[in-house]
């Protein structure tokens, strides 16, 4: 049975604002975002002579970027080549991704390295000759993964691009900054609300660029940091940005599964160096699953995984790492200290696996220069849909996608930022508050929503369970936006429900089974109907608006 209010309602800002009673801070570029893709945008902008001031919800060292594992795709062996990795990417893509943006992020991969090595990262190099060590991960046709402390790459690169953001003379960070709404002024956006140590700020710029990073934390079991709630992508759309490919949720296959223990990423390099997967009985799986065994495409590992912990009963299953040449204590190092905390030795024991939400697809419908559809606002990284990953991410394509469209987004943003801009309006209406407002128990609507995505909206999808899904969520909305929204927790899961309301509103439109989105009442691909974006927008009365796009040539079927 759906609850009341069964089709969400947001509104265009969380709370009023008053700037007459509100500091108020100039730049000609906001980032909102510390990843590399934020970090690209602003280190890119200031060196064209803009002044950047980048805001960062808690320290500049966590970002998702930070917890990246596996490494950057870059073609760097002569068997390999740019056209190989092009097709590998539409391929995975499903038919959506964009050929021409695929060929130019692609294109721009050993620059972007060679620009990530210039401000400080050190990547593996393999053998005498001082050449990169690189691994293969799922979907790719050739070993191209260039990594950093064999398993700790975005640790890596985040230390470098920290200390290269602080350094920089016309970049000013502010840490510990939490963004409440964007603000829009004649239909374009001039700055942003903040709140900073319970205080309101506001800041008004010439152009921003959201680079907010993931949304794993709107389900129960993802291997995303505490932060990664979606603040860009309901940031964006509330500010009217036209929000795409939103259904498409890529879960990790393999992620540590002990019973009240924090969930950790075991990357898929491991099963790139020959770790296999193997059920409760012992029975490796995936080679009856999929050509590529244990490095078929995420999705395809993922469903295949679900599929066996129900035929077996079971709560996960294991990744074997006997088969590693070598010991895997030294090849994965981070992987090792973490399974060691409880008492599991990488060279005998096998690791309890299962999926988790690890990659958001979809976001704000981008340009190659990261433009939304609002003038003066640009999105890049996993808040933007920019047409690179298409229905599913190539492995390690995401940093190479912030590092490439962070750069474009950030010279764009400094070449805009001289436009005459209209200023932030003097006071701003929002949602009134309720005269008796409801008592929220926050961890408790948290947890709910969090089980609700993985149950009805997760790796398996059908038409009333999304129903219900959205009818819950609208519900759960309607009353949390009864109480004050200034208090940045209550925002930020505020937020959370906005994006879960995206997913599952695109997961109903899209009737059909593409990428990383299985729908088991219509399990096939249909390409005539929905070889296309899902094109969702705020509605004049602030419910989601649902269209289909331009068709488009299914593009993993056009040879590189």
């Amino acid at each position: 049975m759906h609850a009341p209010h069964a089709v969400p309602h947001f509104p265009h800002r969380l709370a009023p604002f008053d700037l007459r009673t509100t500091p108020l801070l100039r730049t000609d570029v906001l980032v909102i975002g510390a990843g590399v893709a934020g970090a690209a945008a602003a280190l890119h902008a200031a060196d064209a002579g803009a002044e950047v001031l980048l805001l960062s919800k808690s320290d500049l060292t966590d970002t998702n970027t930070a917890w990246a594992q596996g490494g950057i795709a870059v073609v760097t062996l002569a068997e390999d080549s740019i056209e190989a990795h092009i097709a590998d990417t539409l391929r995975v893509g499903a038919g959506v991704a964009a050929p021409d943006v695929v060929r130019q992020v692609v294109g721009a991969a050993e620059a972007a390295v060679a620009w990530l090595q210039r401000l400080g990262t050190r990547f593996d190099r393999g053998g005498d000759d001082g050449t990169y060590d690189v691994s293969r991960e799922g979907g790719h046709s050739h070993a191209r993964v260039v990594h950093a402390n064999g398993d700790a790459t975005g640790q890596e690169i985040q230390r470098a691009l920290a200390a290269t953001l602080q350094a920089h003379p016309r970049i000013t960070v502010l840490p510990h900054v939490f963004v409440r709404d964007l603000v829009l002024q004649d239909g374009r956006c001039v700055g942003a609300l903040c709140v900073q140590d319970g205080h309101e700020l506001a800041v008004e710029t010439g152009a921003t660029v959201v680079a907010t990073g993931g949304t794993g934390q709107i389900y129960r079991e993802t291997t995303n940091p505490t932060g990664a709630s979606g603040d860009g992508h309901a940031l964006c759309f509330r500010a009217g940005a036209r929000m795409t490919e939103c259904e498409f949720v890529q879960f990790h296959p393999t992620t540590l599964y002990i019973a009240g223990a924090s969930r950790f990423l075991i990357s898929e390099v491991v099963r790139g160096a020959g770790a296999v997967l193997r059920d409760r009985t012992g029975e490796r799986f995936m080679a009856a699953a999929h050509p590529m065994a244990e490095l078929a495409p995420r999705d395809v590992v993922s469903r295949a995984i679900l599929d066996r912990m129900v035929a077996t009963n079971d709560t996960h299953v294991y990744l074997d790492l006997s088969t590693v040449s070598g010991d895997p204590r030294e090849r994965f190092p981070s992987i090792a200290r973490i399974c060691a905390t409880f008492d599991l030795d990488l060279a005998k024991d096998p690791i309890p696996v299962r999926p988790g939400a690890h990659y958001f697809v979809g976001g704000a419908a981008t340009d190659l220069d990261g433009r939304t559809s609002v003038a003066g606002l640009f999105a890049v990284g996993e808040a933007a849909a920019s047409g690179l990953h298409g229905a599913n991410r190539l492995a390690s394509n995401s940093l190479l996608e912030g590092a490439v469209i962070g750069r474009r987004a950030g010279l764009a943003a400094a070449a805009e930022c001289g436009t005459p801009a209209p200023g932030l309006p003097r006071i701003g209406d929002g949602p009134p508050i309720a005269a008796a407002p409801p008592r929220l128990l926050h961890d408790d609507l948290l947890y709910s929503l969090k089980s609700l995505m993985w149950r009805q909206v997760g790796l398996r999808r059908d038409a009333d369970g999304l129903a219900d899904a959205r009818a819950r969520i609208a519900f759960w909305h309607h009353y949390l936006a009864r109480a004050p929204l200034r208090d940045p927790r209550v925002c930020q899961l505020a937020n959370m429900l906005t994006v879960a309301a995206l997913v599952t509103g695109a997961a109903l439109t899209r009737r059909e089974s593409r990428g990383t989105h299985f729908r088991s009442d219509f399990p096939n691909r249909d390409d005539d109907g929905f070889c296309r974006g899902i094109l969702l927008e705020r509605a004049g009365d602030g419910g989601i608006r649902a269209t289909l796009g331009p068709v488009r040539a299914p593009t993993d079927r056009v040879p590189a």
